[in-house]
């Protein structure tokens, strides 16, 4: 049974797999759903992800509007701080975010349920992160947040580096914007 960290945020769960290390090398069920139903995540991955990034590249923040997706997120290799943003409509932990640096060494995983935004920093060079996805993508029901959004305030770590950004990316609209507009 994997060990859990709950967060400040209700449903936002750091989970650490139960690891079977040996002179071989190591073992661990990166999702059983069983076991994941046992503590309370029941919902069923539809599409899994992989990215490849080089340090300092920041891919989100981001999300989808009308078909919200749950996410496993895992390195696969290398180290990134995850970021997920609460974008529940009616949340008492509305625009509240929690990052945790999730790495290949530790194996940790994040569970990112329904109605969050959801970006990460690559922290070392040949990043691998791989996410599982409670319903599919869908370009025409996506959007996103900036990573500097100040209504978020998030607190990215220190990398020496300005954050490397795709223009998707650099183009997002504010919480404050958004929220006046009236669109999610």
């Amino acid at each position: 049974m994997p060990n859990l960290t709950l967060t400040p945020i209700p449903g936002l769960i750091e989970i650490h797999p139960a690891v079977y290390e040996d002179a071989r090398g190591y073992f661990f069920e990166s999702y059983n759903r069983r076991t994941f139903s046992g503590i309370g995540i029941s919902c069923e991955f539809v599409q899994d992800n992989q990215s490849h990034s080089s340090k300092g590249v920041l891919r989100g923040l981001h999300f989808q509007r009308a078909r919200p997706q749950a996410k496993l997120v895992r390195v696969l290799s290398g180290r990134v701080f995850d970021v997920a943003v609460d974008l529940r409509p009616g949340s008492a932990t509305y625009k509240k975010w929690y990052g945790v640096t999730l790495c290949s060494e530790l194996r940790n995983m994040l569970y990112i349920p329904e109605g969050f935004a959801h970006g990460f920093l690559a922290l070392s060079e040949g990043v691998q992160v791989a996410y599982k996805c409670s319903d599919f993508y869908d370009p025409a029901d996506e959007g996103g947040i900036p990573w500097d959004d100040p209504s978020v305030g998030i607190i990215w770590p220190d990398i020496g580096m300005e954050p490397v950004l795709s223009e998707k990316d650099r183009a997002y609209e504010k919480l404050e914007v958004r929220d006046r507009n009236g669109r999610p």
